[in-house]
Formats: structure tokens, C-alpha cells, sequence
């Protein structure tokens, strides 16, 4: 186990500190602004779009009424909706149609 949390803190250390390996320009300032990267090419419900993320592959949207919960955060799991979930929870997946599940 210490060598695999050695190992991440190499991966993450090279990525800070090697220009080119972090995350692309827009998905860093998505992030400086709370907002969340999704596969979907518009925003859902609470959520305004604010620009691209990946390098323009993907939607940046930011959430206005701080209300809505993304699955992870949460403590969930995105499946694909032909997974059947044990226990299913609130909370927003980055694709369309995934559900958030606790228990599969």
C-alpha cells in the first residue's frame, strides 16, 4: 500500500511539475470556478454552461443554485443504465442516461 501512495505521489508531483503533462488550460480554469467536466454537449437542469473542457471535447458547467450534488461527491457510483442497482441515489453523472448508485 506504501508503495502504491509513493507511486501516485510521483505521478502527481511529474504532472506539476513537467510542462504539457497537467491538465489542459480550459479544464483547469472549469475547475477554479467549481464547475464540472461532462461528456453531454449542453448542461443539464441546474447547471450553465461556462466553456469547454479537454481540450473542447467536453462541456464545462458550473452549477448556479449550489443545491445540486454530483454522484461522486456523494459517495456513489456512475453505472451504466443497464446495471442494476442495489442502491440508488441522488446525484448527477457526467453521461446521459448513467445513474448513480451506492450499492451495485
Amino acid at each position: 500500500m506504501k508503495l502504491f501512495s509513493c507511486l501516485m505521489a510521483l505521478l502527481l508531483f511529474l504532472l506539476q511539475a513537467v510542462p504539457g503533462l497537467g491538465l489542459p488550460r480550459d479544464t483547469l480554469r472549469c475547475l477554479e470556478y467549481h464547475g464540472y467536466c461532462f461528456h453531454l454537449k449542453s448542461c443539464p437542469g441546474p447547471f450553465a454552461a461556462f466553456g469547454t473542457c479537454y481540450r473542447r471535447r467536453r462541456t464545462c458547467c458550473v452549477d448556479t443554485t449550489s443545491n445540486f450534488h454530483i454522484c461522486q461527491d456523494e459517495g456513489g457510483h456512475c453505472v451504466h443504465p443497464g446495471i442494476r442497482c442495489l442502491k440508488e441515489q441522488e446525484g448527477l453523472c457526467p453521461r446521459r442516461g448513467w445513474k448513480c448508485c451506492t450499492e451495485v
